[in-house]
């Protein structure tokens, strides 16, 4: 991908939710929705595995853009019958969540529509929250560390934040290679109509940062220790411990 295709001008929140309203049931399904996505399912079995050995004893999971529910389901396959707060733009993506996470759990499931950046929700509450495929649709860097700020006040003292994302490199010249590597993918995955189309709607939609941004970003707002999990290309899995 050229650096200027990432620079067009962006979707706005309203643009985003509509693409996202339009595709439940695809999203609903890891096998269809998370084609385009480099190691999405060891990400996942990742960032929760990690996530219930550092919160034996979870009560409490945020999972922000939560989509269609795919990371709680996982999340409770490994942690039963936690509350879980769901929160998306999307209202359909939301009603499908919560049928399908209300008949996985005997603890509270509570749905939030809405952006991160402005939704209204419990501080010093959650043991766990998991950001999947979300944080890249941020934009500037008050953005960033508003939201950084924002999950770390939201998360109990040793609550952790688990993140599987879209990323960039610090290094220009990287940036350049890694999005020609998965240019190359997503040729091999869907061919190149798909390629294209997978590629636009990053040029319209998201605005990555990179693992080392986003964990200096975290350390700077207060948690105590980052970690990074996985990195394949341009997708990784990380996290922090408040």
């Amino acid at each position: 991908m050229n650096r200027r295709n990432m620079n067009k001008t962006k979707s706005t929140v309203e643009e985003i939710r509509q693409r996202f309203d339009s595709d439940v049931e695809r999203f609903a399904n890891l096998d269809t929705g998370q084609v385009s996505t480099i190691d999405a399912r060891y990400s996942l079995d990742l960032i929760t595995e990690v996530a219930k050995r550092l919160e034996p004893y979870a009560e409490n999971l945020l999972d922000v853009g939560c989509g269609a529910g795919n990371y709680t389901l996982t999340m409770l396959q490994k942690t039963p019958n936690l509350n879980c707060t769901l929160v998306d733009l999307s209202k359909p993506m939301l009603d499908r969540a919560l049928e399908r996470v209300a008949a996985q759990t005997e603890g509270k499931v509570e749905i939030v529509q809405g952006d991160i950046r402005k939704v209204a929700l419990k501080e010093n509450h959650f043991d766990i929250i998991l950001a999947g495929a979300v944080l890249h649709h941020l934009r500037d860097d008050r953005d960033w560390e508003n939201v950084f700020a924002k999950l770390y006040n939201l998360l109990k003292p040793g609550g952790c934040l688990m993140i599987s994302d879209l990323v960039r490199q610090d290094n220009e010249v990287l940036t350049e290679y890694f999005w020609q590597r998965y240019a190359e993918y997503l040729d091999e995955t869907g061919g190149q109509d798909y390629r294209r189309k997978i590629l636009d709607y990053v040029a319209r939609e998201d605005s990555p940062r990179s693992i080392a941004c986003q964990l200096e970003l975290m350390k700077k707002v207060g948690f105590k220790s980052v970690e990074v999990l996985h990195k394949n290309v341009c997708f990784g899995a990380f996290g922090g411990v408040k």
